[in-house]
């Protein structure tokens, strides 16, 4: 996996967007095994491929993953995330069978999920920055 505090180039831009989410498993069902979370981590780096994301770290627990993502500024983050989600269950469910029968309907994940902007400088820092352009 990619280092997390590389710059990135687009073709009208430089940029360095990283995002931690985490997915939870509807009603927090205890279904992910060790073997379900490195079959995750493979879909989750394959979407991101996809999106032209980068997927920095990712583990987790029986009921929840966390990930760390580098995207590109033209992708939607609802979106990345829908997918994720979409195709990561999918598989799981193909090839995981004695997980799938833990969760109903073919719905492994919470429809909710938490979403936080991370790296670079702390905000009150970038606040100050920001304030004093008009100084230099």
């Amino acid at each position: 996996m990619a280092r997390s505090n590389e710059y990135r180039t687009g073709r009208h831009c430089v940029f360095a967007l990283h995002v931690h989410l985490v997915f939870v498993t509807k009603y927090r069902r205890n279904v992910l095994s060790e073997l379900a979370i490195r079959d995750l981590k493979d879909s989750f780096a394959k979407v991101c491929t996809d999106f032209e994301a980068q997927l920095i770290e990712c583990d987790g627990e029986d009921d929840h993953v966390h990930l760390l993502i580098n995207y590109p500024p033209k992708v939607a983050l609802s979106k990345l995330v829908n997918s994720l989600k979409g195709v990561s269950s999918r598989r799981l469910r193909r090839n995981r069978p004695e997980v799938a029968g833990r969760y109903r309907q073919g719905v492994l994940w919470s429809p909710s999920y938490f979403a936080a902007s991370c790296g670079g400088a702390p905000l009150d820092i970038i606040r100050k920055y920001v304030e004093e352009q008009r100084m230099h």
